[in-house]
């Protein structure tokens, strides 16, 4: 990120978003995108290749979030299947705070987020190689958060299956979605009542130079998710809610 992406963040942000960031953030941001596209000439972490579409796509993205919660430090916030560390990433550097833990599967993309959290000087976050399934089950994390988040991760009555049970009682999940937002909230009824989620809102969100909007879909943690659920790795895949 040169010095015009750096601008270009910043100006998106407060006029998009209505944030200011600080020039410590924007120099987070710059790092952050350098060793993005370092690594990514190595791994596929991202298909997106421009910084300025980078900044819009993948930050500015992930900042939007922001939308739809209230100031996040000291919060608990768990983002799974995150890659490349969006949104989780991001919202850190906005909110330095908060206590924050990144789930991917895949080890090197955990190597990456690893080296991302040293070299930006990140504290409180704690990265974590597993499966969601896996996760949800584990005493460590299960009821732990005030919000588990996700982005095009999965359909979402899967996606709630995943991130309900992470949620403690008066937390939320929020998902990132594209335009079958409306289709997939309509389609997780069931989903939503047999695990303990209750719609909150579905906000749309349009980025500069993006002609569709997309979602932000949240739902809070009404009731107890049963134990049974998530469901063994794979199954809430095949046989969604």
């Amino acid at each position: 990120m040169n010095q015009q992406d750096n601008l270009q963040l910043a100006a998106q942000a407060a006029a998009t978003l209505g944030l200011r960031l600080t020039v410590q953030q924007q120099q987070q941001f710059e790092q952050y995108l350098r060793l993005l596209l370092a690594w990514n000439e190595h791994i596929n972490l991202t298909a997106i290749r421009e910084p300025a579409d980078i900044v819009t796509r993948h930050f500015l993205d992930s900042l939007s979030c922001s939308l739809v919660m209230d100031n996040l430090n000291e919060s608990d916030l768990i983002d799974v299947g995150t890659g490349a560390g969006f949104p989780g990433l991001p919202l850190k550097i906005l909110f330095p705070s908060m206590r924050l833990t990144l789930v991917d599967s895949v080890t090197k993309k955990t190597s990456f987020l690893r080296q991302v959290v040293a070299e930006l000087g990140l504290t409180e976050v704690q990265i974590v190689t597993e499966r969601a399934e896996n996760l949800g089950r584990l005493p460590e994390h299960r009821d732990g958060y005030d919000w588990a988040v996700a982005r095009a991760v999965a359909e979402l009555r899967v996606l709630l299956e995943y991130l309900l049970p992470l949620c403690r009682l008066g937390g939320h999940v929020l998902a990132q979605k594209g335009e079958s937002a409306q289709q997939e909230v309509k389609a997780a009824t069931d989903a939503l009542r047999l695990l303990g989620g209750e719609l909150k809102s579905l906000q749309p969100v349009q980025l500069p130079g993006r002609a569709q909007p997309h979602y932000l879909v949240v739902i809070a943690k009404t009731a107890a998710t049963p134990e049974r659920y998530p469901r063994r790795v794979g199954v809430p895949g095949k046989r969604p809610l």
